[in-house]
C-alpha cells in the first residue's frame, strides 16, 4: 500500500520535473549558508564573543522590514503570477538570492555584512514565501484536485530533501567554499528554468497605446488595489479560507519568531557552531522527507487535511517548548525530531487553500494567505529580539534563557485552537470559467 501510494505520488510529479529540479538547487544553495551565517555575522559584528545582541537586533529588524513589505508584495506577486504567468515570476524571485551571497563570497568584513543584510532584505521581500506560493499555483494548474494534497506533500518533501543536502554540504565543505558553491547553484536555477520550464498561464497583452504614461501608472495601481480587495473578499467570504488565514497567522507568529533567534540562542547557551547547526537541521530535514513523502499521503485519506494540520501544530508546540526549556545540549536534538511532524503544517495548509479556491484564483488566494503570514513575520521580531537579548543577558529577571521561545509556543497553541474549529470544504461557489480555461499542460 505504501509503495503504491509513493508510486502514485511520483507519477503525479512527472509534469513538475522541470520545476522541482531547479528549485531543489535553489533550496540547497540557500540552506547550505544558514549554519555558517551565524558564525560569519557574529565574528564580523562581535569579534571574540559567543553572544551578539547587535546580530540578534539586526536579524529582527530585517525580518520586520521584510514582513511589512511582504504584506503587499506577496499578494501582488500571486496576482501577477495569475495574469502574466508562473514562469516569469519564478525567474524573478529565484534570481534575487544571488547578489547578497556574492557579497559574502567576496568579503566578510563588518561593512560587507551590513551590505549583505540590505541586499538580503530586498531578496527576502521578493522571494521569501512567494517562490513556494507560485510553485504551488503552478502545480495546481496541472494536477487534478483530488491528487493535490499528495503532490504538495512531495513538493515540500523535495524542499526538505534539499535542506538535508544543503546541511550535509555545509557540514563537510570548508567554510571558504560554501558561498562560492552556493552562488553556482543559485545561478544554475534560473538558467535551467529559462530554457526548460514550460508556462501554464497564457498571457494576453492588453492594448492601451492611447493612454499616457501617468494614466497607465494610475490604472495599474487601481487594478492592483481592486484585485487585492477582491482577494481579501474571496478569502473571508469562505469559512475555510478565513479560518486557515487565522491558523497561518498565529502559527507563523510563533514559528518565525523562534526561527529568527534560535541559532543565536543555541550559540549563546550551548556554544553550538556550524557543525551542530548542520546536524540539527539535517535531523529535521530527514524526518520531514519521511513524513511528507510517506506519512502524509497515507494519513490524508484517513484524517483529512484538517486532522493532519492539528497533529502538526501539536508537534510544533512541543518543538518550541523543548527548545525553550532545554536543560542540556542533547535536548535541542530531541526538539528537532518534532520537525518531522510539524513540517506537515505547510502541505496541509496549501491543500486546504487549494481545495477552497477555484483554478482561476489559486495564485490570488495562496498569495493573500501568504501575505497574512507576512504580517505575523514582521510582528514577531518586535517582541522576540529584545526579549531574547534580555533573557540571554545578566539582567534577566529570572533564569530562563529560552523564555522568548516559550512565549512563541503560546502563539502556536492559539493556532491549534483555530485549527480545531476549521472545517475544510470545497470551493465557495462554482466558477463556470473553470470549465472554459483548462491548464495548458494538462496530461491527456
Amino acid at each position: 500500500m505504501v509503495f503504491k501510494d509513493c508510486v502514485g505520488g511520483l507519477r503525479e510529479l512527472r509534469p513538475l520535473a522541470h520545476l522541482l529540479l531547479p528549485l531543489c538547487f535553489h533550496w540547497i544553495a540557500e540552506e547550505m549558508t544558514v549554519s555558517v551565517l551565524v558564525d560569519v555575522v557574529t565574528c564580523a559584528l562581535c569579534p571574540g564573543q559567543t553572544t551578539c545582541s547587535e546580530a540578534i537586533y539586526i536579524s529582527g529588524l530585517q525580518q520586520t522590514v521584510v514582513g511589512i513589505f511582504k504584506m503587499v508584495v506577496l499578494p501582488l506577486l500571486g496576482q501577477l503570477a495569475d495574469e502574466y504567468g508562473r514562469k516569469l515570476l519564478l525567474l524573478i524571485t529565484v534570481s534575487t538570492s544571488i547578489f547578497p551571497f556574492a557579497v559574502l563570497a567576496w568579503n566578510q568584513s563588518r561593512g560587507s555584512v551590513y551590505v549583505y543584510y540590505v541586499l538580503r532584505t530586498i531578496s527576502f521581500i521578493i522571494s521569501q514565501g512567494s517562490i513556494f506560493c507560485i510553485a504551488v499555483a503552478y502545480a495546481a494548474d496541472i494536477i487534478e484536485e483530488g491528487n493535490r494534497a499528495a503532490a504538495f506533500s512531495w513538493i515540500t518533501g523535495f524542499f526538505s530533501a534539499s535542506h538535508v543536502l544543503g546541511n550535509l554540504l555545509a557540514r563537510f565543505l570548508p567554510e571558504k567554499y560554501i558561498f562560492v558553491v552556493s552562488i553556482a547553484f543559485l545561478i544554475f536555477s534560473p538558467v535551467y528554468m529559462h530554457f526548460l520550464l514550460a508556462e501554464t498561464v497564457e498571457w494576453v497583452p492588453k492594448r492601451d497605446r492611447d493612454s499616457t504614461f501617468l494614466t497607465k501608472i494610475i490604472n495599474v495601481a487601481h487594478k492592483r488595489y481592486e484585485s487585492m480587495r477582491d482577494a481579501a473578499a474571496l478569502v473571508f467570504e469562505s469559512p475555510t479560507l478565513g479560518g486557515i488565514s487565522f491558523v497561518s497567522f498565529f502559527y507563523e507568529l510563533g514559528m518565525s519568531g523562534i526561527s529568527s533567534v534560535l541559532l543565536f540562542y543555541l550559540k549563546a547557551v550551548f556554544g553550538f557552531n556550524k557543525n551542530q547547526y548542520s546536524e540539527i537541521l539535517s535531523m529535521v530535514g530527514i524526518g520531514a522527507i519521511f513524513s511528507q513523502i510517506l506519512v502524509l499521503p497515507l494519513l490524508n485519506p484517513l484524517v483529512g487535511e484538517g486532522g493532519i494540520l492539528s497533529l502538526a501544530l501539536l508537534a510544533s508546540i512541543a518543538y518550541g517548548l523543548l527548545y525553550g526549556l532545554a536543560w542540556a545540549s542533547w535536548v535541542p536534538y530531541l526538539s528537532a525530531s518534532f520537525g518531522a511532524i510539524y513540517i506537515l503544517v505547510k502541505p496541509a495548509t496549501y491543500a486546504i487553500i487549494s481545495k477552497g479556491s477555484s483554478s482561476m484564483n489559486q495564485g490570488k488566494t495562496q498569495g493573500f494567505v501568504a501575505g497574512v503570514q507576512s504580517i505575523a513575520s514582521f510582528l514577531s521580531p518586535l517582541a522576540m529580539s529584545p526579549l531574547t537579548s534580555w533573557f540571554l543577558s545578566s539582567t534577566a529577571p529570572f533564569d530562563c534563557k529560552g523564555f522568548s521561545i516559550i512565549v512563541a509556543s503560546v502563539s502556536m497553541m492559539i493556532a491549534l485552537c483555530f485549527a480545531c474549529l476549521l472545517k475544510p470544504d470545497e470551493k465557495l461557489s462554482h466558477d463556470p470559467e473553470d470549465e472554459i480555461e483548462a491548464p495548458l499542460l494538462r496530461e491527456s
